[in-house]
């Protein structure tokens, strides 16, 4: 019952003293309004609160950041090759079909931050049951080498930590 009612209470009591401050006032109209206003934002927003993440495998997250970090500066080397020497294009760019087993909803923002961070790729789209993202790739020559990139730099350490 108290979970019904007060389901994130820092949230409460964050945004009751938040709503004060800004009104700088402690008068009773505004003590009230701010007490409703702290009870009932976490209420409404519940379902825009992401599911609680238990980390697991702490070496595996190390890991999983590393290969970030040296993609992201693999990647900002490329994008620079391509902006100052366009004539040293290898390949297109292509979007690319990744099958994914990823379904946790945390594991698949986290994928997208990195898809996103990444210069050269973007996450496009991801299909409604979530078992297929559509990436846009800036250099693509063979579209499985990207796949099993993905797949096995990213999804597996993402499944691992948060599955």
């Amino acid at each position: 019952m108290m979970k019904l009612l007060f389901p994130a209470p820092l949230l409460s009591i964050a945004l009751f003293i938040l709503w004060l401050l800004l009104n700088h006032s402690v008068s009773r109209g505004h003590i009230v309004l701010g007490a409703i206003l702290g009870l009932l934002i976490p209420i409404i927003t519940r379902g825009l609160r992401p599911l609680p993440v238990r980390v697991r495998h702490p070496w595996t997250i190390f890991k999983l950041f590393c290969t970030v970090v040296v993609d992201t500066s693999i990647s900002n080397f490329q994008v620079v090759r391509f902006l100052l020497f366009p004539s040293l294009r290898r390949h297109p760019a292509a979007f690319v079909h990744i099958p994914l087993e990823l379904k946790d909803p945390n594991a698949l923002a986290v994928l997208s931050m990195i898809t996103c961070i990444t210069p050269g790729t973007a996450w496009a789209e991801i299909s409604r049951d979530r078992s297929m993202l559509l990436m846009h790739v800036l250099e693509v020559d063979d579209p499985q080498q990207v796949i099993d990139h993905v797949k096995n730099s990213y999804e597996r350490p993402l499944m691992e930590i948060f599955e």
